[in-house]
């Protein structure tokens, strides 16, 4: 369904012939319309269910990444050297996949101010490294509650 989608957003964009991002992205939007009004006779009804969820996972990483960098510089520009609490906290895992976890541990490495550092070997475990620790409870509800809990929901 979603090569069909791409298709008939080239397919836009070759009618119209406009390729330019936006052209291309209205092409798609269009095509998604269309394919969602033949979605029973089509069967791809979990395309339609999968698609918004990727959109909210891209618009939510994009989000926590920007605050992450409004709190990395506020830590480094107003914290105090010896009020910075660096360490590591083990975050208890509910996903199982390699290709799950590697994708969490991908997120978390790309916000700033955290680090993946190792996952257990039963693969119950993620060691994080974080600039400035506060409360570890209040951040393994975070990333279970955001980063891991959207890679479950768009992995399955």
């Amino acid at each position: 369904m979603f090569l069909l989608n791409i298709l008939l957003a080239i397919a836009w964009s070759a009618l119209t012939g406009q390729f330019s991002p936006g052209d291309l992205a209205f092409g798609f939007v269009l095509g998604y319309a269309i394919l969602w009004s033949l979605r029973r006779q089509l069967r791809g009804e979990r395309y339609f269910t999968k698609v918004p969820q990727v959109i909210y996972f891209v618009a939510y990483v994009a989000w926590q990444i920007i605050l992450a960098n409004l709190n990395v510089a506020r830590t480094v520009l107003f914290t105090p050297k010896e009020q910075i609490r660096p360490g590591i906290v083990a975050i208890p895992l509910d996903i199982r996949t390699d290709a799950e976890i590697t994708m969490l541990a991908n997120l978390i490495t790309l916000t700033p101010g955290t680090l993946s550092l190792d996952v257990a070997d039963d693969r119950s475990c993620l060691y994080v490294h974080t600039i400035d620790v506060g409360d570890p409870e209040q951040f393994r509800r975070e990333i279970k509650d955001g980063f891991e809990r959207l890679v479950y929901e768009v992995f399955n």
